[in-house]
């Protein structure tokens, strides 16, 4: 029998940072970029277009690294993730960290081409991405610490433009807690029965039998306090039409969750990011129109 080639350090980095798996940084760029959009009162120029989409498909990259390091021995008892570089034994724990360091660097430099209020709100954003695996151990939701962690973008975004981190931004950084919370509750109904086999706590199994209630009240929750906050910025039809397919898409999250199968809970998560793009793009549209 013929031995398996070794893979590339190339591959297993990219592997290591879910490159082939877009959806990942997508759910984090949708409410960055409308945080980004109504902090400038529309288009915020190129320069903190691309310090963001590239910020937050660096950190999103260092915060795999950081996750898989965490949960390398939990991950070898999940079917989903037992052939992850560091698991499989193909990557170090070092060399690993080494990457997520490079990689939290970069976007750390990418910052520091800003105001240096979104440098300030950088830090805690890093501290959360490093906490964030081992709530896993003990907090019951610990979604909700990802949430926290993910949503500094719309912290920095208004802090990068403006200098200050308004209300606006509050709002905006809770409703999309409430997506993450939403989504990623519906990521863990996937690996629920490993979960539960080997101690590690998540969303879905603290929600138990209201998980699907649960998720779809925290997609409502954030629609609703998206259209409260955006509704005085009179951004007009294409914000209630973006919130409208957001709407739809939610129902349709509905369908693929109810009867919590692995297939559809993992379909209704990657595909979550679209509900991020449909809102963005009302934003982006009733900004053009106004």
């Amino acid at each position: 029998m013929s031995a398996v080639a070794p893979r590339s350090r190339l591959s297993l980095y990219l592997d290591l940072i879910r490159w082939n798996r877009p959806a990942g940084w997508l759910v984090l760029v949708w409410p960055t970029l409308a945080a980004l959009w109504v902090a400038a009162d529309g288009f915020p120029g190129w320069h903190l277009l691309a310090v963001f989409v590239a910020g937050t498909v660096l950190m999103r990259s260092a915060g795999c690294t950081i996750n898989d390091i965490a949960d390398r021995d939990f991950d070898r008892h999940v079917k989903r993730t037992t052939q992850r570089p560091i698991t499989s034994g193909q990557l170090g724990v070092k060399e690993a960290a080494l990457v997520g360091v490079v990689l939290t660097l970069v976007a750390f430099v990418l910052v520091l081409t800003t105001r240096w209020e979104a440098v300030a709100w950088s830090v805690p954003a890093v501290l959360f991405t490093i906490l964030y695996p081992f709530t896993k151990r003990f907090f019951a939701m610990p979604q909700a610490f990802l949430g926290i962690a993910f949503n500094f973008g719309i912290v920095i975004a208004f802090a990068a433009v403006q200098g200050r981190v308004p209300a606006t931004a509050w709002v905006l950084w809770l409703a999309n807690l409430f997506l993450v919370l939403a989504y990623d509750t519906e990521y863990a109904m996937v690996d629920r029965d490993d979960d539960l086999k080997i101690g590690m706590k998540t969303s879905a199994i603290t929600l138990g039998r209201f998980d699907v209630a649960a998720i779809m009240g925290f997609f409502v929750l954030c629609l609703g306090l998206t259209a409260w906050v955006l509704a005085p910025y009179g951004l007009g039809w294409p914000l209630w039409l973006g919130l409208g397919v957001a709407a739809a898409q939610v129902a349709w999250h509905f369908t693929l969750i109810k009867d919590r199968t692995r297939e559809g809970c993992f379909t209704a998560f990657s595909k979550s990011h679209w509900i991020g793009a449909a809102i963005f793009a009302g934003v982006v549209l009733g900004y053009l129109l106004r």
